[in-house]
Parts: C-alpha cells; sequence; structure tokens
C-alpha cells in the first residue's frame, strides 16, 4: 500500500464501512490529527487541509510542529548479525550505516 504525501507528512488511510467515508491520520507524529472524505480526490483536500491547519497553529501558538521522523534509527541485533553486517558492508567498502542505508532504500523502493 502507497502512502499519501504531503509536505514531509505521511497519512495512515482506513475505510470505515460504518460511515461509509475514507478515514485517515497523519503517521509518525504523537499528535492526534485525523480527516476524513468520501472519495480520494475529497480525502487528499482533507488532508493536506489539516496538515495545512496544523503547521497553521503550531505557528500562531509559537510551537515547533513535529516531525514524522528524524533520520536517526537506533538498532539492536544479535552479535552474530551485527558481525555478518560488518562483514557485508567491509566486502562492500562501506561504513556499516552507509551499507544499511543502501539496503533499505533498495528493499522500500521496490516494495
Amino acid at each position: 500500500m502507497k502512502a499519501m504525501h504531503y509536505k514531509s507528512y505521511a497519512a495512515r488511510i482506513e475505510y470505515s464501512d460504518e460511515d461509509g467515508l475514507f478515514v485517515g491520520h497523519i503517521a509518525g507524529i504523537r499528535d492526534v490529527i485525523g480527516f476524513h472524505g468520501d472519495s480520494v480526490q475529497e480525502l487528499r483536500s482533507a488532508f493536506e487541509e489539516a496538515v495545512d491547519d496544523y503547521l497553521d497553529t503550531c505557528e500562531r501558538l509559537n510551537r515547533a510542529p513535529q516531525k514524522p521522523y528524524s533520520g536517526k534509527l537506533s538498532l539492536r541485533l544479535e552479535p552474530e548479525l551485527h558481525a555478518s553486517v560488518a562483514l557485508q558492508a567491509d566486502l562492500a567498502q562501506k561504513s556499516i550505516n552507509q551499507w544499511v542505508v543502501d539496503v533499505l532504500s533498495r528493499e522500500t523502493h521496490h516494495a
């Protein structure tokens, strides 16, 4: 499933059979921001309006808006996996960080 994106924010979308409409929430932040629409076009418009309203509200309150992701990812690996990753990175003549970034980029772009 592809996510809906706008201004570095992504939407998590579900369909409510009970209400007969699409319901979305901005993903990756702690603030709860929801929106809905009867069609994909209406949903996209509501999503963009929700993001714009969120950013405007944060500015009005003199509060920094939450960013979906910082770009930092901390992992805990079994020692054997860590050694295998380090070996693969070394064989590719890359740092572990760059090797992992390359692998994750390749895998997520093929999803």
